[in-house]
């Protein structure tokens, strides 16, 4: 029997035993919540790293966006809010759709 112990989403334990098997799960406390947050999102991202097929790219960025969004909401952030915040950093600081590569700055 595989002991897995890391986070999932909600209604995987659902299709689990909708597929006739059995499995158990823990509800975190939201500090280990937190941590099994981050490291979900190295998960997803090395996982994103190692896929070859756009689709498969995308799956994993809605991986990624959505252990983000957990991540802000567990911080009081909403997913709005969020988006204020990466909307302003865009018109200040520009976002990367220009695909410039800083290569040097002088004093």
């Amino acid at each position: 029997m595989p002991y897995y112990s890391k986070l999932v989403r909600d209604r995987i334990p659902e299709i689990i035993q909708a597929a006739g098997k059995k499995c158990a799960t823990a509800v975190l406390e939201d500090s280990e919540y937190l941590a099994q947050l981050e490291r979900k999102l190295t998960e997803e991202w090395d996982e994103y790293l190692t896929c070859t097929d756009v689709r498969g790219q995308m799956e994993e960025l809605a991986d990624i966006l959505e252990v983000v969004y957990a991540i802000a909401q567990v911080k009081g952030v909403s997913i709005e809010e969020l988006e204020a915040i990466r909307a302003k950093k865009a018109e200040e600081r520009g976002s990367f759709r220009e695909k410039i590569l800083l290569q040097w700055v002088e004093d």
